[in-house]
């Protein structure tokens, strides 16, 4: 059964939905989506696993912070952690979901046992990215949140998806342009201020599990394969025909590898 809980402490909201029983795992969703983006995941895996699904401060039913930066958020994730009393988990994060793991790693290492990054980089953004990104804000304060996400989410799929799934589109789009225009500036800044975390990387002991989408042109291959020799035990795995949302676009296929990932270090 699925559970849909939320936290009120000091005057905000965190709502996660929580599913399944063994070891725990946290999936992290990245800029303008919210935890419902892993659905296929967590359904599949609650078999063997403690799905924690939250929805980042700003996004979903979790309430607004006056700070929205990776550091911040990470430490919400361990205060999650610490209310339901779960002392290590991996923890696998999408885009700018990764971002946030890579902070939890740098704070809380000792609480994952390891860790994954979807369609996500350590590297700090190069200044190209950040002009990008300061154009998105500035047409969203121009434009408003909802014409944002109608231009910005077709470029997060592959062509081939969009070709074949002329339905699914509409309805993803849909589901998230309710996203507060406040939250996707400050996720926006907050990636913007974040620093090069590769060393994370380098000194992390543990897994690290690395999803690479072949068509993503937000986060590209051949930038995501540069970190593939940092850590010490890589699972390295590429999406054939999938841009930036794998979770949807290959689901059985990305849910496999989380799989895989997660019962070989379980044996290990």
């Amino acid at each position: 059964m699925l559970k849909e809980i939320t936290i009120n402490k000091n005057g905000s909201t965190l709502f996660y939905r929580l599913k399944g029983e063994g070891t725990a795992v946290m999936l992290v969703h990245g800029f303008g989506e919210d935890g419902q983006i892993w659905e296929n995941q967590y359904l599949a895996l609650q078999d063997r696993f403690r799905m924690i699904v939250p929805d980042l401060p700003g996004s979903g039913r979790s309430s607004m912070k006056d700070e929205l930066s990776m550091d911040l958020m990470a430490v919400q994730l361990k205060e999650l952690l610490d209310e339901l009393k779960v002392d290590t988990c991996y923890m696998i994060g999408h885009s700018m979901g990764g971002y946030v793991t890579l902070a939890f790693a740098e704070q809380f290492p000792e609480r994952l046992k390891g860790l994954g990054l979807f369609h996500s980089t350590a590297f700090a953004d190069s200044e190209e990215k950040k002009a990008v990104r300061r154009r998105g804000i500035d047409f969203i304060e121009t434009h408003g949140a909802l014409k944002f996400q109608e231009q910005a989410i077709p470029n997060l799929f592959s062509d081939i998806f969009k070709q074949e799934n002329p339905d699914k589109l509409p309805e993803f789009i849909e589901k998230y342009t309710n996203v507060q225009g406040e939250a996707l500036v400050s996720y926006y800044e907050a990636m913007i201020k974040r620093p090069d975390r590769t060393h994370i990387l380098k000194n992390f002991n543990k897994p690290v599990l690395l999803i690479m989408g072949e068509k993503d042109t937000a986060v590209p291959l051949e930038h995501s394969l540069r970190q593939c020799h940092l850590p010490r035990l890589s699972y390295i795995r590429i999406l054939r025909h999938s841009a930036h949302m794998g979770m949807l676009e290959e689901a059985k296929m990305s849910t496999g590898f989380i799989r895989k990932f997660l019962k070989e270090c379980e044996i290990d």
